[in-house]
Parts: structure tokens; C-alpha cells; sequence
């Protein structure tokens, strides 16, 4: 089984849903994570929560887990195995890919048990929510 390093992203972030003909509100892009998908159907945008455009379909209260380091696209099972025991613990999760790495969105208020399976299955988890003391 792979293990992998993942770290949770200290913003809560949004899901937004907007007509497919909708141009990208520029707020949305204001925060330090974000990610937009367009097809026919919709105009789908992630963002922190304090940027999410006001006047859409959104549900809010994602948090986000990103694997750590950049992932060749030869790679196979990475979201498997992070997907597996999640779902085995019973939590839904949203996964965004990028070019280097990939995220997985999982509700507030699953985070903590997301964790815990997570660490039970092997990976490690960097939690950035806990603040740092000198």
C-alpha cells in the first residue's frame, strides 16, 4: 500500500455552483485556495469561504488535505488509497487534482474522524490548523 504525507490547509473553504454562462466572479479568486471547473452544465468553484460569491448555490464547512510533494502523473492509487478508508469510515470526500499534487475536500465537521482513518491507514497527517509556538 502507498503512504502517503498529507497536510490539512488551515481555511475552511466553500463549494459554489453558478450557471454555466456565468462569468468568474472576481472575489472568488481573492483567497489563497481556489479552483474552478466549467463544463455545459455549471460553473463549479471551490474557494476559501470568506471569498465565496454571494449570489450563488453554495454549501460551505469543506475543509482541505493536500498529499504532500509533487506526484509524476505516472503514479497510480493515490486517491485510492486515501479515498479507501475514508470511505470505509464513512466520509464522503471531494477531490481536486492539480498538475503537481492533489487535494481532497472532506466536511468540518468529518475532519477529525478523516484523520484518524487516515492515520490508522498509514499515512501521516500534518494538521496546519494547530498553531505554531517558538
Amino acid at each position: 500500500m502507498r503512504r502517503l504525507s498529507l497536510e490539512v490547509l488551515p481555511e475552511s473553504l466553500s463549494i459554489c455552483r453558478l450557471p454555466p454562462d456565468s462569468t468568474l466572479p472576481e472575489v472568488a479568486t481573492r483567497g489563497s485556495f481556489w479552483s474552478v471547473t466549467k463544463t455545459d452544465q455549471e460553473l463549479s468553484i471551490v474557494t476559501t469561504s470568506n471569498q465565496a460569491p454571494a449570489n450563488c448555490e453554495q454549501e460551505s464547512g469543506w475543509r482541505c488535505m493536500r498529499v504532500g510533494g509533487i506526484l509524476d502523473f505516472s503514479l497510480t492509487g493515490v486517491i485510492t488509497a486515501i479515498a479507501t478508508p475514508l470511505a470505509q469510515a464513512g466520509i464522503s470526500i471531494l477531490p481536486i487534482s492539480t498538475y503537481e499534487t492533489d487535494y481532497l475536500l472532506v466536511r468540518d465537521s468529518d475532519l477529525e474522524n478523516a484523520i484518524s482513518a487516515l492515520k490508522e491507514a498509514g499515512h501521516f497527517v500534518q494538521d496546519a490548523r494547530v498553531s505554531k509556538t517558538s
